[in-house]
């Protein structure tokens, strides 16, 4: 394997490894406008890279189908979405800020509750990664291997602060701090596992990969619509998540163009 392609499948779980381990260093709770700061910087990177990683290459290896470019990229954001959906449904899990359950019906405890809400916010993360490095092992003009270490390491910087905003409270909230580690760790370990199967799906069906881009951006944009914004605004200081959502929108699209 090349070592390109094992750090860009590899940077964002490190992203929340690190994260995760501040349990050790930080005490206490972590602030309200903290947690939301940290939220609203996660979905500005995840924006950020839904629309320059992804739709936007989507629609550039499409260019040949003139007006009808957008369709590819189009039809697979709705799918990413629809597919979210139903994992959203499917799947159990409690959002940091709500208190009751979604999903299956299941006897989980809340640490493990917590947990799978974030490996549903990485799966559409790790599709993101896994797609675009096959599009650059595949050759494609639009990606180029600086742009894809661009997006893993867009979204293992926006991945530091979600291991902290597992790890963390769950310390606060009694758990040992090495157990509360291993959670906010684990929690990232569905990306790598999303990217590689991207990868191999991706790699039967090349001449869909606008398609497959599409798809990557529609899931990722539905974490951010129904689970970051509303928790980035909840409460008092909603504007700490704006500008920090500002910040790492920006922060994304300087990776972008930077490391093209």
């Amino acid at each position: 394997m090349p070592a390109e392609l094992a750090e860009g499948i590899l940077l964002p779980f490190f992203g929340t490894a690190l994260g995760a381990a501040s349990v050790f260093i930080l005490r206490g709770a972590l602030h309200g406008r903290v947690l939301r700061a940290l939220t609203g910087f996660a979905a500005g990177v995840m924006t950020a890279a839904a629309v320059w990683s992804l739709l936007i290459p989507a629609m550039e290896q499409a260019s040949h189908m003139g007006r009808w470019a957008f369709f590819p990229a189009a039809s697979g954001f709705w799918l990413g979405g629809l597919f979210l959906l139903a994992l959203d449904r499917t799947i159990p899990h409690l959002h940091r800020a709500g208190n009751a359950p979604e999903g299956a019906r299941v006897r989980l405890g809340r640490a493990a509750m917590l947990a799978l809400a974030v490996v549903l916010h990485n799966i559409p993360e790790g599709m993101a990664v896994g797609v675009v490095l096959a599009g650059w092992m595949a050759g494609e003009e639009t990606i180029g291997v600086t742009g894809a270490l661009a997006l893993s390491i867009g979204i293992a910087a926006q991945n530091f602060p979600e291991g902290a905003i597992i790890s963390i409270p769950l310390a606060s909230e009694g758990m040992s701090r090495p157990r509360a580690f291993l959670y906010g760790a684990l929690s990232g370990a569905a990306e790598p596992l999303a990217a590689l199967l991207a990868m191999w799906a991706a790699g039967f069906f090349l001449p869909a990969l606008p398609y497959l881009l599409g798809f990557a951006a529609g899931a990722m944009l539905y974490v951010v619509v129904e689970e970051l914004i509303p928790e980035a605004s909840a409460g008092e200081h909603s504007n700490t998540g704006t500008l920090f959502f500002s910040v790492g929108f920006t922060l994304m699209l300087a990776l972008d163009a930077a490391l093209k």
